[in-house]
């Protein structure tokens, strides 16, 4: 009977999916009375085959984005499709839970009831500062227009939202940012991106598109003054006449009602360079020249955010790519100087400290940062996700009195805390209950039905979790 019933189990967990969660294992050094905590790592370094398996290591997982408490990491073109003789591909939205990592179910995007498979079509993917998610796919410099759409997190049906014209100066785009309220009921809404190119020295043009609120849909505008573009001058370095590869865009909110989604300000970074902040009229306001050396980021990789904490203002960016010299795709945390400045800002912590992994991802260079902010036992706590195509995620709590996550992702019966529920945690049960193992090791994760002992009851709850009963 006991090998039946093994066998039984090793026959249902045979297609099962490793999704083996872990912490970082590094102790960060609280710095100004804050202290960073990882909750849950998921990538090369720490998750090994069990990330390197996964669908979100390709890649076209390309970008992600925390709303709600719910990570959302998008592929183009993960799933094909059989709809009569056509074959079509299907661009796929995977969620996590942020608290703890566990996998959600996810979201086969759908637009007007057929798959959607634009090439890239998922390129870029975002939030709006009510909840809503986004998508956005790269286009070349022969489309002249940007489709955005609003993502349905229930069904993953795809709404239209707006093209963004790219008028008389139609380059390539890859990576959006959108401030407001994407849906113009609460809020007013603008949106950016930058124009990119496959080499050097890259083209000048930012893009900018936005509406009122109660605007109609078809009240979008140039957001220039109602020019759609504008061609920039000044940049940093000072050699550059252009962002070259992949530039990203992180519009600054305002910080008054009348200016917080105008998007007066914004950073762009870009393969060759380090964020800088520039003003709507292309003015640069300021930029890494005074900043340490140490704490400029290596060339080649994209990406930085903003977030407010305690009453200080802080800039999370990317310091080095998967090339990146002692380092693989890293952040920086540091508080900013005075007066917003890069120059005399205080680094806090690197993270993740031992890396998120240093493999090519085919030049994908952005890497991706959110945060939502939430009190927590009285006290402001930021949550913050990093991102790296290819290479893996994490998620970071901040705060005076952060904990760690000592089961992160653990589901009612993996015993062996390998993110799986199967033959394995059957025979390690067995083995406690008989005596040939020590219930201690597992940390509290043998006790399956949680009276408290380790007995056979443990394994016949195991048992029938396995077999789905």
């Amino acid at each position: 009977m006991k090998k039946n019933i093994l066998t039984s189990i090793m026959a249902l967990m045979a297609c099962a999916c490793a999704w083996a969660l872990t912490t970082d294992g590094q102790a960060y050094e609280p710095v100004n009375g804050i202290k960073i905590a990882n909750q849950w790592i998921f990538d090369r370094v720490h998750s090994g085959t069990s990330y390197t398996t996964s669908a979100i290591c390709n890649q076209r997982a390309l970008t992600a984005t925390m709303a709600d408490g719910v990570v959302y990491v998008a592929r183009s073109e993960e799933k094909t499709v059989v709809m009569g003789t056509d074959t079509i591909s299907q661009s796929v939205i995977h969620r996590f839970n942020a608290a703890d990592g566990t996998a959600l179910p996810d979201l086969d995007l759908t637009l007007n009831g057929a798959p959607y498979g634009t090439f890239l079509g998922v390129t870029s993917i975002g939030k709006d500062n009510f909840g809503h998610i986004w998508v956005a796919p790269m286009t070349s410099n022969v489309s002249t227009k940007i489709p955005v759409y609003m993502v349905n997190t229930q069904t993953g049906e795809l709404t239209l939202i707006t093209h963004m014209d790219k008028a008389e100066a139609p380059q390539r785009t890859d990576y959006l940012d959108i401030v407001g309220d994407i849906t113009l009921e609460k809020a007013e809404c603008t949106m950016m991106t930058v124009a990119g190119s496959t080499a050097d020295p890259g083209f000048p043009t930012v893009y900018c598109w936005r509406a009122d609120k109660g605007a109609a849909p078809d009240e979008w505008e140039g957001g220039f003054e109602g020019d759609a573009y504008i061609d920039f001058t000044d940049f940093y370095p000072e050699t550059k006449t252009g962002f070259s590869l992949a530039p990203v865009i992180k519009i600054v909110l305002g910080e008054d009602e009348d200016s917080r989604y105008s998007g007066e300000l914004f950073y762009i970074d870009c393969f060759d360079g380090a964020p800088v902040l520039y003003s709507k009229d292309g003015s640069l306001i300021d930029s890494f020249e005074s900043v340490e050396w140490d704490l400029r980021p290596q060339n080649q990789p994209n990406g930085c955010a903003e977030f407010a904490l305690d009453g200080r203002n802080f800039l999370v960016y990317t310091i080095a790519d998967m090339n990146g010299e002692g380092h693989g795709c890293q952040a920086n945390i540091c508080e900013l100087g005075e007066g917003m400045a890069f120059e005399g800002m205080t680094k806090y912590w690197q993270v993740p400290a031992d890396s998120l992994g240093k493999v090519n991802d085919s030049g994908l260079r952005v890497h991706c940062f959110a945060t939502e902010t939430g009190i927590e036992n009285g006290e402001e706590v930021v949550t913050l996700l990093t991102f790296k195509a290819y290479n893996g995620m994490a998620v970071y709590k901040i705060g005076k009195n952060v904990q760690g996550n000592d089961n992160p992702g653990y589901k009612q019966g993996d015993v062996n805390g390998d993110g799986e529920v199967d033959v394995n945690d059957v025979n390690i049960l067995i083995n406690i209950v008989l005596g040939k193992d020590d219930a201690a090791k597992y940390e509290g994760r043998a006790n399956v039905d949680g009276a408290g002992d380790v007995d056979v009851t443990d394994a016949n709850t195991l048992i029938n979790l396995v077999l789905g009963k």
